[in-house]
């Protein structure tokens, strides 16, 4: 495959949606081709199956006009910073060639994500030595390093180092999360309650959308940290 512009990891099925899919939609607005690693099919979540988030997952990608989106099967509560679990995300870096990659926020309310922000990080970076061995169906794979790694903002609050405008994709956003109708709200539902099925949490969701946009004057936004300094060819290039 020839190289995306940008691929974006979740430690489960509808972490990218709820951080990012403004952003991700934007970028697809303009012609980028992104793709979805999901690390773990979020297995040990209280409320729907495995098989139900399959089917969540596919129909947020088609909502979102994804080039694709993988599972990589590793073990949800489980992940680990590990050489094994490396090698997993360097196959997917070396197969799609990535200019920008998006990870999980370096901390956050479930462990996972930044156990996984720090497993995916250093996956990006491992990617690009060319002594450390990959192969797909047989086929050894050239080493490769996205050129920026940033890492979105998930429960909870953490300063942005950017912020990026979804004034115009929220409710493509809005979409892509719902399609996840067995996590969140449903007054049908009798599976029992948790964190995200809680009625006020979507209204959350797009009260931290409003903040981050304040941060920029825009409706909608998105907040991204980075590990590197952004850089800017002028002055005139900064909202």
């Amino acid at each position: 495959m020839n190289s995306i512009d940008l691929l974006v990891f979740a430690a489960h099925p509808d972490d990218a949606e709820l951080a990012c899919a403004g952003t991700v939609a934007s970028a697809i607005a303009l012609g980028k081709k992104v793709v979805f690693i999901d690390l773990t099919e979020g297995e040990m979540g209280t409320r729907g199956s495995v098989e139900q988030r399959r089917l969540e997952s596919k129909a947020s990608a088609e909502i979102l006009a994804l080039a694709a989106r993988e599972n990589l099967g590793l073990p949800d509560c489980r992940l680990e910073n590990s050489q094994a679990h490396h090698l997993k995300l360097i196959e997917v870096i070396r197969k799609y060639r990535p200019k920008v990659v998006l990870c999980n926020a370096l901390s956050d309310r479930h462990p996972d994500h930044g156990i996984a922000a720090a497993l995916e990080k250093d996956a990006c970076f491992l990617s690009g030595l060319a002594k450390i061995r990959s192969a797909i169906n047989g086929a050894e794979q050239a080493p490769w390093r996205p050129e920026k790694v940033y890492h979105y903002i998930q429960d909870q609050w953490l300063k942005p180092d950017f912020v990026v405008d979804i004034s115009n994709f929220w409710d493509i956003k809005e979409k892509a999360i719902l399609a996840y109708g067995s996590q969140f709200f449903n007054p049908k539902s009798t599976e029992p309650a948790t964190y995200i099925s809680n009625p006020t949490f979507l209204d959350f969701v797009k009260s931290r959308a409003r903040e981050m946009g304040h941060f920029i004057g825009a409706e909608y936004g998105e907040g991204f940290q980075t590990a590197n300094v952004p850089g800017v060819n002028n002055l005139f290039d900064l909202r």
